[in-house]
Order: C-alpha cells, then structure tokens, then sequence
C-alpha cells in the first residue's frame, strides 16, 4: 500500500498520492495548447463552405460529418482542458441542437486571449470580471438593436433560419424543399403544458431512414411513424379510435423458472400443467383487453397462441418495438409503459388508466416499407419524416442535419426572437464593444480585458472567410443576411 504514495508522509501531516503536480504559466500554457488543437480540428468545417470530416474508429465504423458534436464525440480526448471543450459542445448539442462548432471556436479563443492577459500579470479574477462586464453589456446590445421578434416577421424568417442551419450540411443544395419540411413538421407538433408555455418537443418528430431514391423523395407525414409490422397478416391493419397498449413484457408461454423440479406421480397431471403455462399469458391478455385495449405494442415477442387469441377478438398487435419510439407514443397518447401486471399485492392487475389513446392507428406502405401511423393521439401531436438517399453514410448526416434545422426552428418559436446570420452580429459586437470598451468605468485593467471581447468575436466571421472559396465577392445587395437562432 506504501508503494502508491510518491512523497514523504511528514508533510505538515498530509498525504500525497503519486503523480506529478503542474502549476503556473507550463500548465496554462499546455491548456491553451489542448484547446487550441480541439478547436484546429472543427474550424476547416465551419460556415457554408466548411468541408466534411472522415472519422473511422477502432473496429472500422466509417462516419462522414462536419457537425462539431459529432466530430468531437468521436475523437479519443484525454487532455481534461480538451475535455472540457467536448463536453460543452455536446452540452450545446443537447440544449440548443445547433452551433457546437461555433461554441468551441469562441470558448478556445477566448481562453488563448486570456493567457496572453495572464503574461501580462494581470490576475484571472480581474479577467473574468472583465469577460462579465463585457457579456452583459453584448447581451443588452443584441436585445435592444439586433434582434426582432418572429411573430413579425411570419413564416419566411423560419424558413430562413431552417436554410441556415443546413447551408453547410449536406442537404445544403435542396435546402428550399428540406427547410419547408422542417418548419411543417416542427409547427404541426406545437403543444401546450401545464403551465400554460407554448412548447414544440424536437422527440415528438420521429425521423426514419430508408435506402434507395433521390433526397427530394423525402416525405413528412402526420403521425408518429414506426418502422414496424402487425405481428400477423391476418391481423387488422387499421383501428379507429384506438385505445393503446404500451408493454415492455413478453406475451408467450409462460414456462418453469430455471432450477424449477415439478414431481408427478400421474400423467395426467403433466398436461394439466402445460394447459396452466399456456392459460397465464391468455389470462394476461385478457386483463388488457377488457381495460379496453384495441392496440397493443411490445418491445418483446408474441407467440402464435396470442396471436390466435388477438386475431379472433379483432385486436392489432405490434411486436419488437423499439423502447425509445414505445416512450414517445406513450408520451404522445397519454398512456403509461407497463412492465409487469404484477401490483403490490402479488396480484396481476391492468388499469384502464395506462392506456393510451388516438383518433386511428394503420398500416400503411410508405416508399418501400410498411410503417404503422399513430395518428391523432390525444395529449400531443405528432409528425415523421422518411429520409431517402444512397447509402447509410449520407443519411446518417442527413438526420444530424435535419435534427440541428428542427432544434433551430424550435429555439426560435420558442425563444420568440431571431438576429441577422452569417457572421453579422459577431461583426456588429465587435464594433460596438470595442467602442463601448474604452468608456467602462471600472478598474482600468477592465478596460482591456473588455476589449479583448471584440477580437474575439471575429473568430467566427473569419473562420467563415478562410473556408470560403478563393474568388471575387459578388456586388452586394438589398437583400439582408438570413436571419439565425
């Protein structure tokens, strides 16, 4: 146990644990350096003309992307500083679903502008006032002068910003037909919670992929869709005014536990106990069915015997359902995943309350597949798209596209306000705060750390610049930037 301590134990009475302790100028400047090289990685595939990443891991899983997130997570990372910039783009993936490059970008930069503060021997309390002082002051300006509220400026400033987030993606060159679909899909699942806030949930649109046709194939459909069957051909492939069912529990035979022994003296009895194995799960079903269920899905199988008992009494059932899609229509219809029927007294009870319900479940053959539609389900609605392209490799970024455009749309719905794109307010914020720089009234180090901001906020529109290819600037027009999130 001795052998783990690197130092001497008669240290003031603490401890030390091997390893090798860094500190001052070395250790901020390797920081600077890891950040530096996370943010080296991302900055070539940023803007409209930033250029896709091959990424190809350990066991040869093959992705091609230029989102930030995904370049990011799939990077083997061990600096902790490297890091924490991981963590943040995949914190901006999660929370806003756009801009993970341009997080890293501004973060990285603005820890390489406050290193060099530091060589000035200013102190870092000092520098981060200073970053405060001038955050405040950007947020208060892009309020007042910048931004404009959506509800004036209708349905065109959407599209405008769903063509934004896609103009460096891959569905860049269709992005009129994609940004139409996209603004349809996340406006048609506009739901209201308890406490009265307008919310658009980005889950309540599910995105299916299906190999073959052109990306103009791509369709939007009303309805939660699910790359399933009915279990049986036999079975009703449509129900009106559907009571739904969601389970996470075998429906087959019930069979002995394993380490189960059953002694019997008399044939006879054998039988009787395979009829009792073959009874459970007909018990079972019938507790659901008489909850009122029309239409159950299960993550696990159904056997042929319940098939045969679903059939006769009329009933759709859907098997080998994925959990995820199971929470959302269960989310979406109001009904409650059941895992065992068992309740607290040992007894196997179905409540009518875990049923879900909606205006009609079908299954219906969509491009070249049989997908069953939840459509019309009671709490909130629901919409899918059907991706179509070549091969796996461009519909995967097409869904990380399409996902970034639906999460953009949705911000700004429900943030209520949009600002210029293309590198226009980082521009303007330079402008301003390096005016408004030199009239803080502060302590007169804050003064130039606050114009330090400024500089900063260039990272970005030049990044757009470098990747943009080498030619002659059209004349301008009257036409303003699009509008982003």
């Amino acid at each position: 146990m001795s052998g783990i301590f690197g130092g001497p134990q008669n240290n003031g009475g603490t401890l030390f644990l091997g390893g090798q302790k860094i500190s001052g100028s070395d250790i901020r400047d390797q920081n600077v350096q890891a950040t530096q090289a996370i943010a080296n990685v991302v900055k070539s595939s940023f803007g409209p003309s930033g250029l896709d990443k091959m990424m190809v891991d350990d066991i040869g899983e093959v992705t091609v992307t230029n989102d930030g997130a995904t370049i990011l997570s799939l990077l083997s990372v061990e600096h902790p500083a490297g890091k924490i910039l991981v963590d943040l783009a995949q914190q901006q993936d999660r929370e806003v679903g756009d801009g993970t490059t341009s997080v890293v970008l501004i973060a990285a930069e603005l820890l390489r502008r406050a290193n060099e503060l530091m060589k000035m021997r200013i102190h870092p309390t000092t520098i981060i006032t200073g970053y405060r002082l001038a955050l405040r002051e950007a947020v208060r300006y892009m309020n007042e002068n910048i931004s404009a509220k959506v509800d004036n400026l209708g349905r065109e400033s959407l599209m405008a910003i769903a063509k934004t987030s896609m103009s460096s993606k891959i569905i860049g060159g269709d992005m009129d037909f994609f940004s139409n679909m996209v603004v349809d899909a996340i406006t048609s699942v506009k739901s209201v919670n308890a406490r009265g806030e307008v919310k658009y949930p980005v889950k309540a649109v599910n995105v299916l992929k299906a190999h073959g046709k052109s990306a103009l194939e791509s369709q939007l459909i009303k309805g939660y869709a699910m790359n399933c069957t009915v279990a049986s051909q036999a079975m009703e492939t449509r129900i009106v005014d559907a009571k739904i069912a969601c389970l996470d529990m075998n429906l087959q035979k019930e069979r002995m536990k394993m380490g189960v022994n059953v002694v019997i003296d008399d044939p006879a009895q054998l039988e009787k106990i395979r009829e009792r194995e073959a009874g459970i799960v007909i018990d079972r079903i019938e507790l659901i069915l008489k909850a009122g269920a029309n239409v159950i899905f299960t993550t696990k199988g159904i056997d042929d015997l319940c098939l045969k008992h679903l059939i006769d009494k009329g009933v759709m059932g859907v098997r080998r359902c994925k959990k995820e899609d199971l929470r959302r229509i269960a989310k979406a219809t109001g009904a409650q995943m059941v895992s065992t029927l068992a309740d607290l007294n040992g007894d196997e009870v179905f409540d009518k309350a875990n049923l879900g319900e909606a205006k009609e479940v079908v299954q219906e053959r969509i491009s070249d597949d049989e997908c069953i539609l939840v459509k019309g389900p009671k709490v909130h609605t629901a919409a899918s798209i059907i991706l179509r392209g070549a091969n796996e490799y461009s519909l995967d970024e097409m869904e990380r596209s399409v996902h970034d455009s639906l999460s953009a749309v949705k911000r700004t719905l429900e943030s209520g306000r949009v600002v210029p794109g293309g590198g226009a307010v980082e521009t303007a914020l330079h402008i301003y705060l390096e005016e408004w720089a030199t009239s803080v009234v502060s302590y007169p180090s804050n003064k130039f750390i606050a114009n330090v901001l400024p500089k900063t906020n260039k990272k970005p529109p030049r990044a757009q610049e470098n990747n943009s290819p080498s030619q002659p600037s059209p004349p301008p027009s009257s036409q303003s930037p699009p509008p982003s999130p």
